[in-house]
């Protein structure tokens, strides 16, 4: 018999935050232990937002409810439901949702989201 040529993720990997931002890793490394790439859900709750970071990776965000501010490179741009964005390694980004109801998105990683390569600034 051949190994199945699939992979169903029934229970994703949630990742510990202490901002209130739920995130639910589906493949990647701290789910799958691929590096190749990542598939994560996330809910950003209403003023939510976290420190500048430099990420070795492009990250491509799907915005599901909602909308969510991306500051790249010193320009804010939103992000609304039903959009999508691709950002390449090497923008300066800072992620938000300064808005008053919550944001849910998917956000894809190439290569995988690695804590070591996201080179998040001091607050």
């Amino acid at each position: 018999m051949s190994e199945k040529k699939y992979f169903k993720q029934t229970k994703p990997f949630r990742v510990p935050t202490t901002d209130g931002k739920l995130i639910e890793e589906h493949f990647g490394n701290a789910s799958t232990h691929t590096n190749t790439f990542s598939v994560a859900h996330m809910v950003a709750p209403p003023h939510w937002g976290e420190p500048h970071q430099t990420p070795e990776f492009d990250e491509i965000t799907i915005v599901t409810k909602g909308k969510k501010e991306i500051e790249i490179d010193g320009e804010k741009v939103e992000v609304n439901a039903g959009e999508s964005i691709l950002i390449k390694a090497g923008a300066r980004i800072r992620y938000t949702n300064p808005y008053d109801h919550e944001t849910e998105y998917w956000s894809i990683c190439i290569p995988a989201f690695d804590f070591n390569a996201v080179h998040r600034e001091e607050s």
